[in-house]
């Protein structure tokens, strides 16, 4: 059994041990690790494939070029979150804690609030090593530069200990160097002119700090059947002011079937807006409709998108000025997404939802609850309307919370408003089933997570409006779907609301009173783990994996 698989399985079989002793103090150190691993988050392991069957010899010469450039984004990413990884798991002599340490990239568990795992490690950074440690918001805020909220600048300090601003392109530059020629060279192999464009803006990027353009070119493309996305891009990571982009990379294989299934959507969305749950200021954007929706298979993951629980749904690019531009292509993880179905979602419905509602847990509303999440994101308000500036910037660090809030509920929206016309297909329960099940694998990532903190606002917002029932003898949940409808709108116009007025001060409110677990709950998710459903998944992945 590889230490990868399932942790919580290797405690209580002790497969973590070298060794056996019937002695009174190894059975003592053994009860001791067995506690430590017992607080441990389970990872099942998932092996990536994708069907390369359809693609040319020059195609698939281009994906170890891209996972190589993806592995570059893995050791920016190590320095971004923690630091200097190889002195970290030289030190770590326990395989288990070592390969947790990989998963979590550092020391910090993310689906535990980012509690750490080792002994004498303190807590985590808010700003991890985006700003220095030392640094106070007080100072930062009193800080002058232009580019100081910049998602792709670090602020250090220089030889005089006073703050400055650096470019990720000075301060990465070496290995942002490394990357721009892979990704050159797999330009020269693309047979898509788009995705050729896109890989050679990119790498200008990289080097320039200045991402418009390839972001651009990245919503023109079209008839790719791979792609990669790569660079500093989600904020997540930065929990001091959520100004910062972390990098990570993800290389796919376009299913060219399932996306074409998925095309219509992108037209509904302007219309959709107009409909939002919400008052009409806060609805005023215009929408574009060159959105993409697609379809892929993946077959690396890399840096900020493969630390703890890992996504299985983008929606990009995040530059407001190419979202009202040209929109955001919305990208569907599918074998990620089938893998965290079948291994999680499915066997949580079995321990947790009420026998006569879990037919109602499919992956089709799975799909489709996940994908609507990634277009939703589109909808609602970007700048406030209180002069304020960008949503972003008004709400700070709570920012990620509230926008997956909002993605989630303006998600399950678009599903109940496609249904009634007619283009979403199934019972309008499976939807609703689905997306209870699917808080629950969701609210196990934690506090530390902007998706985990999401899915507590929104278990507590419900529970308070009677959205669903739990049967305190057998402790199984029952939704009731007329009022699970009345609180996803209720819910939807909040959000929008705070969102619009860039209220901080709502959102932390918000945060602070909704964003928790309770015990009862607690005790309910604490079922899931002794019942061995794992947290999140692991994977087996790279060149070999794929056989090239």
């Amino acid at each position: 059994m590889k230490p990868n698989i399932i942790f919580a399985l290797m405690a209580a079989c002790g497969l973590m041990f070298s060794a056996c002793s019937n002695s009174k103090k190894d059975t003592k150190q053994t009860e001791n690790m067995d506690a430590k691993y017992e607080e441990l988050a389970t990872y099942a392991d998932f092996t990536l494939k994708a069907n390369l069957s359809q693609l040319s010899d020059n195609q698939k010469k281009m994906i170890p070029l891209m996972i190589d450039a993806a592995k570059i984004m893995d050791e920016l990413f190590w320095r971004q979150a923690y630091g200097d990884k190889e002195t970290l798991l030289g030190e770590i002599k326990d395989p288990v804690l070592k390969q947790y340490a990989e998963i979590n990239y550092g020391p910090w568990d993310r689906l535990n609030g980012n509690e750490p795992f080792l002994e004498g490690v303190g807590p985590k950074p808010k700003g991890a090593k985006f700003y220095p440690l030392d640094m106070t918001k007080s100072e930062f805020d009193a800080f002058v530069a232009e580019d100081k909220l910049s998602l792709y600048t670090i602020i250090n300090r220089n030889d005089q200990g006073l703050l400055e601003s650096i470019p990720y392109s000075k301060f990465y530059e070496a290995e942002l160097q490394k990357t721009a020629e892979l990704l050159r060279q797999a330009a020269e192999l693309a047979e898509s002119e788009s995705f050729k464009t896109y890989l050679s803006l990119r790498a200008d990027a990289l080097l320039s700090n200045e991402y418009f353009e390839s972001d651009m070119a990245w919503m023109s493309m079209r008839d790719n059947k791979m792609d990669l996305v790569i660079g500093p891009i989600e904020n997540y990571e930065d929990k001091l002011y959520g100004a910062k982009a972390a990098f990570e990379a993800y290389v796919l294989i376009k299913d060219m079937e399932w996306s074409k299934k998925l095309e219509k959507y992108a037209s509904f969305l302007p219309e959709l807006q107009k409909g939002l749950p919400a008052d009409e200021k806060y609805k005023q954007d215009e929408i574009g409709t060159d959105s993409d929706l697609g379809a892929y298979d993946i077959v690396y993951y890399a840096g900020d998108c493969n630390a703890g629980s890992k996504t299985i749904a983008i929606n990009l690019p995040n530059d407001e000025k190419v979202q009202q531009q040209k929109g955001t292509r919305r990208v569907q993880l599918k074998n990620a997404m089938q893998a965290k179905f079948e291994k999680i979602m499915a066997p949580i419905s079995e321990v947790l939802i009420d026998p006569s509602q879990r037919q109602h847990v499919t992956f089709d509303a799975f799909f489709a609850n996940t994908m609507f999440h990634e277009v939703a994101h589109g909808l609602g308000i970007k700048n406030t309307i209180t002069g304020k500036g960008t949503v972003r910037d008004a709400l700070k660090e709570h920012s990620s919370a509230l926008e997956e809030g909002k993605a989630d509920i303006l998600g399950l929206y678009m599903v109940q408003q496609l249904h009634q016309k007619g283009e979403v297909a199934g019972d309008m329960k499976d939807y609703y089933t689905t997306f209870l099940a699917g808080i629950f694998r969701s609210v196990r990532f934690g506090a530390a997570s902007a998706h985990g903190v999401a899915n507590m606002i929104r278990f507590n917002f419900f529970k308070n409006n009677g959205a669903f029932e739990r049967n305190a003898d057998t402790g199984l949940y029952k939704v009731n779907y007329e009022k699970m409808e009345e609180a996803m709108n209720a819910l939807s116009r909040k959000i929008l609301q705070v969102q619009g007025d860039g209220s901080y001060e709502e959102a932390t409110e918000m945060i602070q009173n909704l964003g928790i677990v309770d015990d009862e709950l607690q005790a309910d998710l604490e079922k899931l783990g002794d019942a061995g459903i794992p947290t999140d998944i692991v994977f087996q992945q790279g060149v070999k994996t794929l056989g090239l």
